[in-house]
């Protein structure tokens, strides 16, 4: 059996897909992944052994420039993401049994998958995109909306909307190329009534949290046996546990002088500092052999045996952090990356710094949490719950879906 994966967005994104499909790999299937072309992603789908057809622009040359991404800059991506989807996937999907998607608003994806006759799935790696009566489109997650607010359902028709603004005519355009019909509503039709949740429900029960019907399968976590760089190991059997400090893929969103305030932050605990070089090109503040700058390396080897973990809060970096039993500081940025914070200081297994713009203070205050002892014990506990099994259950059910016994999520 063949099925496509597909995907475009940071590593956040594209990790869980591969895990994915390596799990079908390991239950005979044979998959292909759609992913961004940046080297990251080559690289990481060559060390599993799963192809890559390349999708679309890189990731990086839309987000790690020296500003943020504007809304003009939205409108110009949205439009050239139809256009690649139509064409790569429609390719890459040829003589498959499903097409599942994820990542940025997959418009397109649904569509190739109708045209060819082939089972559609919507994955998603949190539930704040999808239609809730219990928050507002565009808040920061986790956050109540005061009773002055409109009524939630106006504000996701608004959302609607605005999807329909950035992918609607574009998504037209090429459904009518191949004799489709025209779709009203974008956004419920690519999340279709069924999306699937690749998500630990510890950290994100989703129980009413949407009126969709969702299937919650676990994280699609990515088993990793590489070994630690000598450096690194060096590093750590030199001293006591250090504090790790990375913001992945978060470049221009990364809180200024971050890697200086919280170097000093850990300092003032007494902690060495693992600094992750990342999108952001985090560097040293000056030249201490208390802190060691690296690369893209092995998390599930390194965060066991650090004492804390600072981070951006992407769900992915969370539930490394929360499966190792890591304490952690969870400096929220965008998107889903509030909730993941709340989340962490809600099951006491860490500190949320909520304000974006973080102090040598401020950061200091927060890691006396993550470094307390009851932190400690609390992550240890919690990481004993953590799921490993997530994306092997969602591939057994894409299977059951391609051979028409699963839950066939199609709009």
């Amino acid at each position: 059996m063949r099925v496509l994966l597909t995907s475009w967005g940071s590593r956040g994104d594209v990790e869980p897909v591969a895990a994915l499909a390596a799990a079908l790999r390991d239950l005979g299937a044979e998959a292909t992944v759609c992913a961004p072309p940046d080297q990251d992603f080559v690289d990481l789908l060559a060390r599993i052994g799963v192809p890559l057809v390349p999708l679309g622009p890189t990731v990086r040359s839309i987000v790690a420039g020296p500003k943020r991404p504007t809304a003009q800059d939205a409108f110009r991506l949205a439009p050239e993401l139809v256009a690649a989807r139509f064409e790569t996937l429609t390719a890459a999907a040829e003589g498959c049994d499903a097409l599942l998607a994820t990542g940025l608003m997959p418009a397109g994806a649904p569509d190739v998958a109708e045209h060819l006759g082939i089972p559609y799935v919507l994955a998603c790696f949190h539930v704040f995109g999808l239609p809730s009566r219990h928050f507002r489109p565009g808040a920061r997650p986790g956050t109540p909306s005061p009773q002055e607010e409109t009524d939630p359902r106006v504000l996701w028709e608004q959302d609607a909307q605005r999807v329909n603004g950035l992918y609607g005519e574009a998504l037209n355009r090429h459904r009518a190329a191949l004799g489709l019909p025209p779709v009203d509503n974008v956004r419920d039709h690519v999340l279709t009534r069924r999306p699937w949740l690749a998500a630990d429900p510890t950290l994100c029960p989703s129980e009413g949290m949407t009126e969709l019907d969702l299937v919650q399968t676990g994280a699609w976590i990515l088993p990793d046996d590489r070994p630690l760089p000598a450096d690194l190991e060096a590093f750590l059997d030199a001293g006591e546990p250090p504090v790790y400090v990375g913001f992945g893929s978060m470049a221009s969103h990364a809180p200024e002088d971050i890697a200086r305030v919280a170097t000093e932050a850990a300092r003032a605990h007494g902690r060495r500092v693992v600094l992750a070089r990342g999108w952001a090109g985090l560097t040293p503040v000056d030249d201490q052999d208390d802190c060691l700058v690296i690369g893209e390396v092995n998390q599930q080897a390194l965060f066991p045996r650090v004492a804390a973990v600072v981070h951006h809060g992407g769900a992915g970096t969370t539930t490394t952090t929360t499966r190792a039993g890591a304490p952690q500081v969870v400096v929220p940025r965008i998107a889903d990356q509030p909730y993941w914070a709340r989340r962490v200081a809600e099951l006491g297994i860490g500190a949320a710094h909520l304000d974006p713009t973080p102090t040598v203070d401020s950061l200091s205050a927060a890691l006396a949490t993550a470094l307390a002892p009851e932190t400690r014990t609390r992550a240890l506990a919690v990481a004993a719950t953590i799921r490993t099994d997530g994306a092997t259950v969602a591939a057994k059910l894409l299977l059951e879906t391609a051979a028409g016994r699963g839950p066939h999520t199609s709009a």
